[in-house]
């Protein structure tokens, strides 16, 4: 079982990374915009994905001017337009994720959107956010006998994303600086 996912993950991980990454780089240069103004790159994940912001501001290498969006009250912080947010949610039909980015997009903040993208879907997250990268992950990896699938690794291909945006935001930045 543990090869079939391995296997399956390190495909879709692979589908990323050649299939979106013009959306990584320019998802990065966005938020590279607020880590070298005076703004500040807002974080939010629905779910379990309200991980990666622990990633980004907890771990061993913080993200550069990363906070949560909301504070620990549920309120959202105070934005100003040099701010910049990562949004992350599982499908890009997710009506909470769509009603907040509407509400960032009327007050003129960037943001980017991961989430996977669902085409058939009337409102979407992708047509709402500035830059929207795909985490290609509709289903379980691994099949079942009985036709299902299960596995169904949202926060580590999310993570995958913030780590691909978290990398080219780096090299930005270094390049930013040697100017």
């Amino acid at each position: 079982m543990m090869k079939i996912f391995m296997t399956q993950l390190n495909g879709h991980f692979n589908r990323i990374q050649e299939q979106e990454e013009l959306a990584i780089e320019d998802g990065a240069r966005l938020l590279a915009q607020a880590a070298v103004g005076s703004g500040t790159i807002y974080i939010h994940g629905y779910g379990e994905l309200h991980g990666i912001v622990d990633e980004a501001i907890l771990s061993s290498e913080p993200l550069s001017s990363a906070k949560p969006l909301f504070s620990e009250d549920g309120t959202i912080n105070k934005l100003t337009d040099a701010d910049r947010v990562l949004l992350i949610t599982h499908r890009s039909n997710d009506q909470e994720a769509i009603e907040l980015a509407e509400k960032l997009r009327e007050l003129g903040i960037g943001t980017v959107g991961v989430s996977c993208f669902l085409k058939d879907e009337k409102n979407r997250l992708d047509e709402l956010v500035d830059v929207h990268i795909d985490s290609k992950l509709k289903k379980g990896l691994i099949p079942d006998e009985d036709g299902s699938r299960y596995g169904y690794p949202a926060l580590m291909t999310s993570l995958f994303v913030y780590y691909a945006l978290s990398f080219t935001l780096k090299e930005i930045l270094s390049e930013y600086e040697e100017e």
